[in-house]
């Protein structure tokens, strides 16, 4: 399949934990529907069978307490290679508009910059994985760490799966937060960035006029 004949639109969110990705995902793909689309959910990592067996493997496998950098990037590039082909890619070249619950800029900035694999490794092993499919717009939804951490322990229920990415201190969480802010301004034209402390209801609204601005045509039908 020539990645040349992918006429579709793709949208990833990102954001460090607690940010609101969930719930802003939740109010597009409702107002997406409303005008009569149907788009395509994919997360990170999983999204395919195999991609599931990995996200266990990563976040909630007891085994994974001595995981090193190095095998949680080539885990991660390994559930992204299959997410695309089987899923993003073929969806894109319907025609379908495709959200996924992170991509490529999460590893750039959790493994790369607060794991500290060098930035070209990473690149390259994202190149590799994704192919040079990039999202049309990225959505990163920024907050004050201590605050996404406050809202983590508020969602917190006793019968939740332990999720090993949420059990880095506090520092590790603000080096992801200036990693993306950087990426954000690396990639201006792609990444849009938004404050995660507004109103849900004025985050969704931003995220609407985005998108009609960014293909009028496409999502004229969605209300802002």
């Amino acid at each position: 399949m020539s990645e040349a004949s992918q006429t579709g639109f793709f949208i990833s969110f990102e954001g460090s934990e607690g940010c609101g990705k969930s719930t802003q995902i939740r109010h597009l793909i409702e107002s997406l529907r409303d005008a009569g689309h149907e788009p395509l959910l994919v997360r990170e990592p999983g999204g395919t069978p195999i991609g599931e067996h990995i996200r266990h493997l990563l976040q909630h496998s007891p085994d994974n307490g001595a995981m090193t950098p190095e095998a949680e990037l080539l885990l991660f590039a390994a559930s992204r290679a299959q997410l695309v082909r089987e899923k993003i890619l073929p969806a894109l070249a319907a025609a379908r508009i495709v959200i996924s619950d992170r991509f490529l800029d999460s590893t750039t900035v959790y493994q790369g910059v607060a794991r500290k694999i060098p930035a070209a490794t990473v690149e390259s092993i994202n190149r590799f994985a994704a192919g040079s499919r990039r999202p049309d717009v990225t959505f990163l939804l920024d907050l004050d760490c201590t605050e996404g951490f406050a809202r983590l322990r508020e969602r917190a229920h006793p019968d939740d799966k332990r999720d090993r990415m949420e059990e880095e201190p506090l520092a590790f969480y603000e080096a992801v937060r200036h990693g993306y802010l950087a990426a954000a301004q690396a990639h201006p034209d792609r990444i849009r960035v938004l404050d995660a402390a507004k109103p849900q209801a004025e985050i969704a609204r931003a995220i609407r006029a985005e998108l009609q601005k960014r293909s009028h045509v496409l999502f004229q039908g969605i209300r802002l």
